[in-house]
């Protein structure tokens, strides 16, 4: 087998970076996997493949892998590619076409389990614990992924009314009941002067409305969030285990299996289609959208997916549009 080392030094720096042991046995499947493809079909390390030869591995496990399993296996590749490139190790990412062209089917996997909003009104009711509840409400109400969560800064939230600690970014002035993802944040590089463990897969910044039912969850977590030191600020941080540091998304991971498990939404072994996890509810949140807004593209600026070119098509009065829309739409989660 051809074996340019890449495999292993990715798998190391993980490693020491926090990582635990079942995600870094996980990734040594796949990277091993697609090392040993690469070599039998193609003769090449993961180093030197691009675009066709990726494309043909991705074919290659659909012939016996659910769509899920192939998208987990395509997101594998593509962080490691992202870190080949920030190392000096590759030129260019040749998963980033192919994740782009799997990114809208693998969200609308007709074979995912089918919730109604009355059934994730009865999940909901039962969770209580102050960050808990404000971390599932803000995955259901915004659609972002677990990692986008969890690279939030204090400085990303804009609430009116609020005599806070913290001043909002620039971007969030004059827009109060607002949240800020980034699309700058990378797994294992520096922003805002912290060594991020997560990546934003955004094609561009997003502000996102804050609801009346969001803002009165992110407001009892305030009162109660655990102070930090040093800057930037995380808005969601640990109450347990690593208290204070900001969350993880393999917190994320066991803080939404805890509660899926205890509702008979999860089991070991089960499949993407069957299990509930954070990644979920950004399906729950396109599809339950999608079908009330009926607008692709409002959808698609909320979830990240778009850049400037489809805003362009709407009027220059965009994020006002955005706003009032989401608003007149987004479900309600804790009805009276």
């Amino acid at each position: 087998m051809s074996d340019d080392g890449s495999v292993e030094y990715f798998l190391n720096d993980i490693g020491q970076h926090g990582r635990n042991e079942r995600t870094t046995d996980a990734y040594r499947r796949v990277l091993r996997d697609f090392e040993r493809f690469v070599s039998e079909e193609y003769g090449k390390t993961p180093s030197e493949v691009d675009y066709r030869e990726c494309m043909a591995y991705v074919h290659e496990l659909r012939a016996d892998k659910s769509e899920s399993t192939v998208a987990t296996y395509a997101s594998y590749l593509n962080r490691f590619y992202t870190y080949l490139i920030r190392v000096g190790r590759h030129e260019e990412n040749p998963m980033s076409l192919l994740i782009d062209e799997m990114e809208e089917s693998i969200d609308s996997d007709p074979e995912r389990r089918d919730i109604s909003l009355r059934e994730m009104r009865a999940f909901l009711a039962d969770i209580d614990h102050p960050l808990h509840r404000a971390v599932i409400t803000t995955l259901l109400k915004t659609g972002m992924r677990s990692g986008e969560l969890c690279n939030l800064d204090l400085t990303d939230l804009h609430l009116d009314g609020d005599t806070a600690d913290w001043s909002p970014r620039a971007a969030l002035s004059g827009t109060p009941d607002t949240l800020y993802v980034s699309a700058e944040h990378t797994y294992g590089a520096t922003s805002n002067g912290e060594r991020r463990s997560a990546s934003n897969k955004r094609r561009r910044n997003t502000t996102i409305p804050v609801d009346d039912e969001l803002k009165r969850e992110l407001r009892r977590w305030l009162a109660v969030r655990p102070d930090t030191d040093g800057s930037p600020e995380p808005l969601f941080v640990a109450t347990a285990d690593a208290w204070g540091q900001r969350v993880t998304p393999d917190m994320i991971h066991h803080i939404v299996e805890s509660y899926t498990r205890e509702f008979g939404w999860y089991r070991t072994g089960g499949s993407a289609a069957e299990n509930v996890t954070p990644h979920y509810f950004r399906h729950f949140f396109t599809t339950h959208l999608r079908d009330s807004i009926g607008d692709r593209g409002i959808v698609k600026y909320l979830r990240g997916d778009v850049g400037d070119d489809i805003i362009d098509t709407y009027t220059h009065d965009w994020g006002n549009r955005v706003r009032e829309t989401y608003l007149a739409h987004i479900y309600t989660l804790f009805p009276d």
